[in-house]
Protein backbone atom coordinates (compact mmCIF):
# COMPACT_ATOMS: atom_id res chain seq x y z
CA UNK A 1 0.00 0.00 0.00
CA UNK A 2 1.18 3.49 -0.77
CA UNK A 3 0.69 6.75 1.68
CA UNK A 4 1.26 10.15 1.57
CA UNK A 5 2.07 12.24 4.71
CA UNK A 6 2.17 15.60 4.90
CA UNK A 7 5.54 16.69 7.18
CA UNK A 8 7.68 19.47 7.98
CA UNK A 9 10.74 17.79 6.50
CA UNK A 10 11.92 14.90 4.19
CA UNK A 11 12.83 12.28 6.55
CA UNK A 12 10.55 9.34 8.24
CA UNK A 13 11.77 11.39 11.57
CA UNK A 14 10.29 14.61 10.37
CA UNK A 15 7.50 16.14 12.26
CA UNK A 16 4.18 15.58 10.49
CA UNK A 17 2.33 19.14 9.23
CA UNK A 18 -1.06 19.15 9.85
CA UNK A 19 -1.67 21.06 6.52
CA UNK A 20 -2.49 19.09 3.44
CA UNK A 21 -2.51 21.38 1.06
CA UNK A 22 0.23 23.75 2.37
CA UNK A 23 2.31 21.04 4.25
CA UNK A 24 6.22 21.46 3.55
CA UNK A 25 6.87 18.49 2.40
CA UNK A 26 4.86 14.80 1.16
CA UNK A 27 6.69 11.53 1.98
CA UNK A 28 5.21 8.96 0.22
CA UNK A 29 5.86 5.45 1.97
CA UNK A 30 5.21 1.56 0.63
CA UNK A 31 4.05 -0.35 3.63
CA UNK A 32 5.37 -3.44 1.41
CA UNK A 33 8.78 -2.13 0.92
CA UNK A 34 9.21 0.34 3.52
CA UNK A 35 10.82 2.51 0.93
CA UNK A 36 9.88 6.02 0.91
CA UNK A 37 10.14 9.24 -1.29
CA UNK A 38 10.03 12.81 0.00
CA UNK A 39 8.46 15.56 -2.35
CA UNK A 40 8.87 18.97 -2.06
CA UNK A 41 5.50 20.62 -2.08
CA UNK A 42 4.97 22.57 -5.32
CA UNK A 43 2.06 24.28 -4.94
CA UNK A 44 3.20 25.94 -1.59
CA UNK A 45 3.56 29.43 -2.72
CA UNK A 46 0.39 29.10 -5.03
CA UNK A 47 -1.65 32.19 -3.94
CA UNK A 48 -4.82 30.57 -4.56
CA UNK A 49 -6.50 26.88 -5.42
CA UNK A 50 -3.32 24.95 -3.18
CA UNK A 51 -5.69 22.29 -1.85
CA UNK A 52 -7.14 21.00 -5.27
CA UNK A 53 -4.10 21.28 -6.84
CA UNK A 54 -2.21 18.96 -4.09
CA UNK A 55 -5.57 16.78 -4.06
CA UNK A 56 -4.65 16.15 -7.84
CA UNK A 57 -1.42 15.56 -7.34
CA UNK A 58 -1.83 12.79 -4.63
CA UNK A 59 -4.19 11.20 -7.19
CA UNK A 60 -1.30 11.22 -9.81
CA UNK A 61 0.65 10.02 -7.34
CA UNK A 62 -1.44 6.89 -6.97
CA UNK A 63 -1.16 6.61 -3.61
CA UNK A 64 -4.08 4.28 -1.61
CA UNK A 65 -4.01 7.36 1.82
CA UNK A 66 -3.40 9.68 2.93
CA UNK A 67 -2.27 11.08 6.65
CA UNK A 68 -2.52 15.04 7.37
CA UNK A 69 -3.88 16.79 10.03
CA UNK A 70 -6.64 18.64 8.06
CA UNK A 71 -8.29 18.72 4.55
CA UNK A 72 -9.99 21.45 2.97
CA UNK A 73 -13.64 20.68 0.78
CA UNK A 74 -12.41 21.40 -2.03
CA UNK A 75 -9.59 18.76 -1.68
CA UNK A 76 -11.75 16.28 0.18
CA UNK A 77 -13.73 16.26 -3.30
CA UNK A 78 -11.14 15.06 -5.20
CA UNK A 79 -10.12 12.69 -2.99
CA UNK A 80 -13.38 11.30 -2.09
CA UNK A 81 -14.04 10.86 -5.78
CA UNK A 82 -10.86 9.56 -6.44
CA UNK A 83 -11.51 6.76 -3.26
CA UNK A 84 -8.37 7.35 -1.27
CA UNK A 85 -8.42 6.41 2.29
CA UNK A 86 -8.46 9.72 4.39
CA UNK A 87 -6.41 9.13 7.94
CA UNK A 88 -6.19 11.91 10.57
CA UNK A 89 -2.58 12.34 11.78
CA UNK A 90 -1.38 12.07 15.28
CA UNK A 91 1.02 14.55 16.74
CA UNK A 92 4.45 13.26 16.54
CA UNK A 93 6.69 12.12 13.73
CA UNK A 94 5.85 10.65 10.06
CA UNK A 95 7.09 7.69 11.42
CA UNK A 96 5.27 7.27 14.72
CA UNK A 97 2.00 7.73 12.04
CA UNK A 98 3.27 5.07 10.22
CA UNK A 99 3.38 2.77 13.04
CA UNK A 100 -0.24 3.84 13.95
CA UNK A 101 -1.86 3.21 10.58
CA UNK A 102 -0.12 0.02 10.91
CA UNK A 103 -1.47 -1.40 13.80
CA UNK A 104 -4.97 0.40 12.70
CA UNK A 105 -5.04 3.05 15.13
CA UNK A 106 -5.48 6.05 12.89
CA UNK A 107 -8.77 7.56 12.92
CA UNK A 108 -10.27 7.71 9.57
CA UNK A 109 -11.12 10.88 8.32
Amino acid sequence: MKLMITAKGDKLESTVDERYGRGECFIIYDTDSGEFEAIRNPFLNNQGGVGVSTAQFSVEKKVDAIISGSYGPNALEILRAAQLELYKAQPGTVKENIELFKEGKLERF
